[in-house]
């Protein structure tokens, strides 16, 4: 089975300005892009750049007026994830330095007020059970309900509401995660079985294998909603703010944003 994605998205920039998109799925070792084509509005200023840790790319643009995004892509993802229970954790001073930022505390994501919370809540686990525990947990507490939360929206906000969207079911467990000394990233990822569809947004927590002789980022999705082992990666970073699909640093009117996934022959 083949991952089939199409996602449109428009925007106005009601004066000349740059904007930052962040939208095609990323070629990586587990997941292989084998047709890609995007169209974007024609515009002053074209510029791709690398993504956050080098994982997909992000396009700069520059313009006025109405922008139209569009995008189909299939998408191949070979991806067999472990059983949380059978991962480790990794010492801290033994961490790689990529996964190491991801201990810190970032805009959406301040795991320092949590650390008291995540030691008595999961006390006794550890890796990944511990993360196990901590999507377990989120999933019985949280109410998913759209318009519940919007861009300013943090992980201790959302705790205190007990209600959001994917972007903050992120953030929270990204944040517990994290409050439990271990490194956990922010996921934007197209994925088959979210309802309503729409750019998703998961976790990935930093574990080590059985045999504890190294480690790998693992996904993790609080919503319950996505097939993550045919989830097509875009982007990662410390939280929402890193890997939005639009940024813009001009006045802007967002229109609105349709995306379907779905695994096909």
């Amino acid at each position: 089975m083949t991952l089939h994605i199409q996602s449109h998205f428009a925007f106005t920039l009601t004066e000349p300005g740059s904007a930052l998109l962040q939208f095609e799925v990323a070629a990586m070792p587990d997941q292989t892009v084998i047709t890609s084509a995007a169209q974007i509005t024609q515009t002053d200023q074209f510029t791709r750049v690398p993504a956050q840790d080098g994982i997909g790319e992000r396009i700069w643009i520059g313009a006025a007026g109405r922008i139209e995004v569009q995008y189909e892509a299939q998408i191949s993802t070979p991806r067999r994830a472990p059983a949380l229970y059978d991962l480790g954790e990794a010492a801290l001073h033994q961490l790689p330095g990529e996964a190491v930022p991801y201990l810190l505390d970032s805009r959406y994501c301040r795991a320092d007020e949590f650390q008291s919370l995540a030691a008595s809540e999961f006390t006794g686990t550890s890796g990944g059970a511990r993360i196990a525990a901590i999507r377990d947990w989120i999933a019985e507490h949280f109410e998913y309900v759209p318009g519940a939360s919007d861009a300013t929206t943090d992980a201790a906000q959302s705790f205190i509401k007990r209600q959001g969207i994917c972007r903050d079911y992120a953030h929270v467990l990204v944040t517990l995660a994290r409050a439990s000394s271990i490194p956990a990233r922010y996921v934007a990822c197209y994925a088959p079985g979210v309802t309503p569809q729409d750019f998703h947004a998961v976790a990935q927590v930093f574990l080590t294998n059985a045999e504890e002789t190294g480690g790998d980022w693992h996904l993790v999705d609080a919503t319950g909603m996505a097939d993550l082992a045919n989830a097509a990666i875009i982007g990662v970073g410390r939280d929402a703010a890193d890997v939005s699909f639009l940024t813009t640093f001009a006045p802007m009117e967002f229109h609105y944003s349709k995306v379907d996934a779905a695994l096909k022959p």
